[in-house]
């Protein structure tokens, strides 16, 4: 019988971004030939070698919790998300590089599991509503993965890619751009697999949070 502990990851972004075949890429290293909508939340798992090659190297299994991303109003959503975001030990935020709306909302999303006591009510969240000092204080690793990137024409990317350059200014994400139907996007030893184990490296480390609960790392064990 062997023991590995385990973190959460919430994968959260508006319905339609691609999450569950982005889960389904990370964890199966295969793509996802009919993704379907996700109803309340989807886990997956994934193993990871913290720090692999070094003496501190150490294998988790990563939970990664792929949320409904449907928009209701604010109770319904305190009262079917909200319950997802106890113990979070990192968030990866999907947008699709081709809907600008789904990298907007990413305020929202940021809003909603980063500071659950001022869940927005609209689909937008204004600049109004968003306050980057509220935040100034997370230390929850995040990772930013833009999707559909090959539907994309090179001569608009550069001016696509900066859509998210607000949380970039906020919370200094590592940032990930790919097609969850290229598993070459993910290739060992791509920018994109190296920023990958990165982000993972920062989540076993990272001290419990207030706000998200204590003993969050727990043991699973299987045969």
């Amino acid at each position: 019988m062997a023991s590995l502990d385990r973190v959460k990851v919430l994968v959260l972004g508006d319905s339609g971004v691609g999450k569950s075949s982005l889960v389904h890429l990370l964890c199966q290293n295969q793509v996802l030939g009919n993704p379907s909508w996700t109803v309340g939340c989807s886990v997956d798992v994934r193993v990871h070698d913290y720090k692999e090659g070094t003496p501190e190297e150490k294998t988790y299994y990563i939970e990664l919790w792929d949320v409904g991303g449907s928009v209701g109003s604010a109770s319904s959503v305190k009262s079917t998300r909200a319950v997802f975001y106890n113990s979070v030990n990192g968030i990866i935020f999907v947008h699709d590089l081709t809907n600008k709306k789904s990298s907007q909302n990413l305020r929202r999303w940021s809003l909603e599991a980063l500071n659950r006591d001022l869940v927005p009510t609209g689909v937008l969240v204004t600049n109004g509503d968003y306050d980057q000092e509220q935040f100034a204080d997370n230390q929850i690793p995040l990772l930013v993965i833009g999707t559909k990137l090959d539907q994309i024409h090179e001569t608009k990317r550069h001016e696509v890619l900066t859509r998210t350059a607000f949380l970039a200014e906020d919370f200094n994400p590592e940032e990930i751009n790919l097609d969850c139907t290229n598993p070459r996007y993910l290739a060992a030893g791509s920018s994109n697999a190296v920023k990958l184990s990165r982000f993972f490296d920062k989540i076993p480390g990272f001290p419990d949070r207030k706000r998200f609960g204590a003993g969050t790392l727990k043991s699973l064990h299987y045969d």
